[in-house]
C-alpha cells in the first residue's frame, strides 16, 4: 500500500464510486444540501468527511434521514447499547440540566458522578474497586496506560496488530493499524504487537485453535523475556472485527503478566454495557486489572469514558495520570447512570444475549448455503459476517461486501463494513426479535442478490 492509497482496515471507504451512485440515487434534495455543506466546512479525513448522508434524528435502534427515511442502524459508533434519544436517559438528563447539577471542576463533586462510580463499581467484576472518567476513549486508553507505567515503573507495552485504541499518540501507538499513525513521525516509544488470534485467517494455516494461541503466547512469552520492562498488556476481550479468543488464550495472558509484574489492560470501549450477552465482555474470560469504558457510558447523548481499576493501584496520589477538566461533570454522570439503570430495568444484556444466539443461528446456515459468505464470529449483539469474492477463490469480497452494504442501506438497514469485507453488527440491545429477522431477511437478501 503506497502513501496515497485509502486503507479499508477500518471500514467502508468514503471516496468510492459505490458511494458516489448511492448518493447520486438515494439522497433527498435536503440531505444532499447538508453533505456538501458538511463536505465544505469540515475537515476531510478517512472514515468520516466526506459524509454518507445526513440525518434528522434517531431514536431507540433506528436513524432517520432528512426524507423520513428509518433505518435500523447496526452500527451506531457504538454509544448506543440503550438506544439512541433514550426517553428515560434524556429525562435524567433534562432533570440534571434543571436542577444545574451539571459541570463540576475537579476540586469538587456532586451527586450524579458519584451515583456512577458506584454504580460502575457495582456492576464490573469483582476486584474491580476504583474509577476515573474523561472525555472520551483515547484519553480512557491514554489514562489506564499510564496508570500501568506509573505504578510498574515500566514502560514498554504489548498489544495487537490490527487493533484500534484511539488517535492519542499513546493510544495511536498501541494500535494496530497504519491509517492513525502514518506520516506523524515518531511515535511513543516501546509500543510492542503481536498477533491477535484469528482461527479462521491466521497468517500460519493453523486449523487448530490451541496452535494459534499458544504462537501468539510464544511471541508474548519472546517479548517478556528479550525485551523486559514491560507495563502492560492491552487489548479488546473480544475484536471489533469481531473475533473471539478462547478461553485459554486470555487466561495464559493474565498469566504472562503476573510472572513478569506487568498489568493486563482491557479495552471495552465497544464490547461493554451487554454488547457481548454479559455485561461486560472481560466477563467471558477473566478479570483485568484495568477496565476501560466508553462510548454508551454517555448514555448516547455525551462524549464520556474511564476506567474502573483494582484498589490496589490507587497510589499514585503525589502525580495527576487523568487530569481532565469534565471528570466530574455532573450532566454526564447523569447520563450514564440512566443508560446503566435501564439496561438493568429492561433486561437489555439479557436481550442481547437471546438476540445474538438467533442471528448466529441465523448467519451460520448463510454460510452452509451462500459460498460467497466466509467466516462467522461473534457473540450477543456483536457480530462479523465475512463476504468473500464470487469467483471463487476464496479471497475477501471487497466489491461484493460494499454491494451489499449499499443495497442492505436501500432496505433500510445501516451497518459498517470492517478490514474491507466483514458485515458489523452492532445494533442497540433495544432491538426486538421482529428486528433480529428484519436484519437477517434484509442480509441474506442482498446476499442472494
Amino acid at each position: 500500500m503506497n502513501d496515497q492509497q485509502i486503507s479499508r482496515e477500518q471500514g467502508d471507504v468514503n471516496l468510492s464510486e459505490q458511494r458516489t451512485q448511492f448518493q447520486q440515487q438515494h439522497l433527498d434534495p435536503r440531505s444532499r444540501e447538508l453533505v456538501e455543506k458538511d463536505q465544505q466546512l469540515f475537515l476531510h479525513q478517512s472514515l468520516s468527511t466526506p459524509v454518507l448522508h445526513a440525518l434528522s434524528h434517531s431514536e431507540g435502534a433506528y436513524i432517520v434521514d432528512m426524507a423520513g427515511k428509518r433505518y435500523l442502524d447496526c452500527h451506531g459508533n457504538g454509544v448506543h447499547a440503550a438506544g439512541f434519544n433514550n426517553d428515560y436517559v434524556c429525562e435524567k438528563v433534562v432533570d440534571a440540566l434543571r436542577s444545574k447539577n451539571t459541570f463540576t471542576s475537579r476540586r469538587y463533586t456532586n451527586s450524579n458522578i458519584v451515583g456512577l462510580a458506584e454504580k460502575l463499581i457495582a456492576v464490573t467484576p469483582e476486584g474491580l474497586d476504583r474509577v476515573s472518567f474523561c472525555p472520551g476513549g483515547s484519553e480512557a486508553i491514554e489514562l489506564a496506560v499510564s496508570i500501568a507505567k506509573s505504578y510498574t515503573n515500566k514502560w514498554k507495552t504489548i498489544s495487537f496488530w490490527d487493533s484500534y485504541h484511539g488517535n492519542g499518540f499513546q493510544s495511536a501507538s498501541l494500535g494496530g493499524e497504519r491509517l492513525f499513525k502514518k506520516r506523524l513521525g515518531p511515535m511513543v516509544p516501546g509500543a510492542l504487537h503481536v498477533d491477535f488470534p484469528n482461527y479462521q485467517n491466521n497468517p500460519w494455516g493453523f486449523t487448530d485453535q490451541r496452535q494459534v494461541d499458544d504462537e501468539i503466547l510464544r511471541q508474548m512469552r519472546t517479548l517478556f523475556e528479550k525485551e523486559g520492562d514491560i507495563a502492560c498488556v492491552v487489548g479488546e476481550p473480544i475484536s471489533a472485527t469481531p473475533v473471539m479468543p478462547t478461553r485459554y488464550f486470555w487466561q495464559q495472558v493474565k498469566l504472562l503478566c503476573e510472572e513478569h509484574g506487568a498489568l493486563l489492560i482491557f479495552d471495552e470501549i465497544i464490547e461493554g454495557f451487554g454488547r457481548t450477552g454479559k455485561m461486560f465482555a472481560c466477563e467471558h474470560y477473566v478479570t483485568p486489572d484495568i477496565l476501560v469504558l466508553g462510548k454508551s457510558l454517555g448514555g448516547g447523548l455525551m462524549p464520556f469514558a474511564g476506567v474502573v481499576v483494582n484498589e490496589k493501584y490507587n497510589v499514585l496520589e503525589t502525580q495527576s495520570v487523568g487530569h481532565y477538566t469534565h471528570e466530574k461533570n455532573g450532566l454526564c454522570g447523569a447520563a450514564g447512570l440512566a443508560m446503566i439503570e435501564y439496561l438493568e430495568m429492561h433486561q437489555l444484556v439479557e436481550n442481547s444475549a437471546k438476540l445474538g444466539e438467533y442471528l448466529m443461528e441465523r448467519f451460520k446456515q448463510m454460510q452452509t448455503s451462500y459460498p460467497i459468505v466466509g467466516s462467522v464470529d461473534g457473540i450477543g449483539l456483536h457480530i462479523g459476517l465475512e463476504i468473500l469474492s464470487a469467483d471463487g477463490s476464496g479471497q475477501r469480497g471487497v466489491e461484493e461486501a460494499e454491494r451489499i452494504m449499499y443495497q442492505c442501506f436501500e432496505n433500510g438497514l445501516a451497518f459498517k463494513l470492517i478490514e474491507s469485507s466483514i458485515i458489523t453488527l452492532r445494533p442497540s440491545l433495544v432491538i426486538t426479535l421482529e428486528d433480529a429477522k428484519f436484519i437477517a431477511d434484509t442480509i441474506e437478501a442482498a446476499i442472494v442478490a
